[in-house]
């Protein structure tokens, strides 16, 4: 019997489910409220499957995302989540049959990119998508940081932390998280089950512990920043307390409400040490310690792949800080995104159109969206033969165009 790829209907997302759940490695069993509190939440024309004689074998389901790009503009992209084979369909091609047929209903939509997080780095390349920001954690050893144990008070800038329950940044965190994205690429909207979910205020996992919560305030008392953390209990043999905070959610829309949270998430009474959680690989929290080397890098690794749908309008969304032209030949093996375009672009704006002339710099579309926001260097992917000069020193010119002063970052997984 063949393989049916198709979007499933309101009896099936059970089986949709209990298919999902084998994928990640969960029981392979659907806990009882679980279809309640999902279905409402899920568009099932976009929650695909293939099925195999009545029962679900591949998951895969997208929805609607608004991505920041360079300069605060928003694109919107087709979010590509929960992908699943099992186990006893692997290497028949499903994964393929399911991503041609979400990405081709996004390009029909008018999606500009398509967006994952890549639980596993190989696969996604083959499908034009790019590592288009990265993420680092850092441990830091409070004992060595240098910090003044006696500092105490404020801020110090005028502006004030609180502490704070999941109510209040529940009502406060949207327009934060929205001021992030307006100086930040690469942040991805919250929806408002996100933010339920987040703050403990909707669906709760049995795994729940509630965080403690901090504010900052600037000091026209305009709320700039908060910090979501944990704090873990334990004492060493001399009874001296060796406890572990962990951020789980920090997000600042001003550089004086990150340095803040920080220097407060560093000065908690019987915390010797902190987990920043993922951040992004520019942060200033090392910096921000008398003692950089405290900070003891614990993992950095990708995290939002990217994938241009619409050349053009990504092209033209972002911003650039200097003048010039460029011509892009792109290459994409499913067609949506080949082509040749000249790139105009200055401070001032910028104009993306088909062109005839004759190609600068070619790159396959994976290449290209790596590029988009900022993180990669046109440059390096050169040297390493991923991108060809057609004439000389057009990487050079693609860096200067596309490179920003802040990497990307990407806070959330979904």
């Amino acid at each position: 019997m063949s393989v049916e790829l198709r979007a499933v209907t309101e009896s099936e997302f059970p089986d949709w489910l209990r298919a999902l759940r084998t994928g990640f490695l969960n029981e392979p069993v659907v806990p009882d409220g679980l279809v309640a509190d999902r279905l409402p939440h899920v568009d099932l024309d976009r929650t695909l499957a293939a099925v195999d004689g009545g029962r679900v074998v591949a998951t895969f389901r997208s929805f609607r995302q608004e991505l920041s790009t360079v300069g605060g503009g928003t694109l919107v992209s087709d979010a590509v989540t929960q992908v699943t084979v099992a186990p006893t369909h692997r290497r028949r091609g499903l994964l393929s049959r399911l991503m041609a047929l979400d990405l081709a209903a996004a390009r029909e939509r008018g999606d500009a990119v398509a967006t994952l997080i890549a639980a596993e780095y190989p696969i996604y390349g083959r499908y034009g998508f790019g590592p288009a920001s990265w993420t680092t954690e850092w441990r830091v050893d409070l004992r060595r940081a240098g910090l003044d144990p006696r500092r105490g008070g404020g801020p110090g800038d005028g502006g004030r932390i609180d502490l704070a329950d999941a109510a209040e940044v529940r009502r406060i965190g949207p327009a934060v998280h929205r001021r992030l994205a307006g100086v930040r690429a690469g942040v991805t909207d919250r929806s408002a089950r996100t933010w339920d979910v987040g703050t403990g205020l909707g669906h709760r996992p049995e795994s729940w512990t509630e965080p403690y919560y901090a504010v900052y305030r600037s000091a026209s008392g305009e709320p700039e920043g908060y910090v979501s953390y944990r704090c873990d209990d334990k004492w060493s043999d001399g009874r001296q307390p060796e406890n572990t905070l962990t951020v789980r959610d920090l997000i600042a829309a001003t550089p004086a409400a990150e340095h803040a949270l920080w220097r407060f998430v560093c000065s908690v009474d019987w915390v010797v040490t902190v987990r920043s959680g993922q951040r992004p690989p520019d942060d200033p929290l090392p910096l921000l310690l008398p003692d950089p080397r405290a900070a003891l890098t614990v993992s950095h690794a990708d995290m939002l792949w990217l994938r241009i749908l619409d050349v053009a309008r990504v092209l033209e969304e972002r911003t650039y800080p200097v003048e010039d032209a460029l011509v892009l030949e792109v290459r994409d093996g499913d067609g949506f995104a080949a082509g040749r375009y000249r790139l105009d672009a200055s401070p001032e704006g910028a104009s993306c159109a088909p062109t005839t002339a004759s190609a600068e710099l070619v790159l396959d579309v994976a290449e290209l969206s790596r590029l988009v926001l900022g993180d990669e260097s046109a440059v390096r992917l050169a040297l390493l033969g991923l991108v060809e000069e057609a004439v000389p020193g057009a990487a050079a010119r693609a860096d200067l165009l596309f490179r920003t002063p802040l990497r990307p970052f990407s806070p959330d997984v979904f």
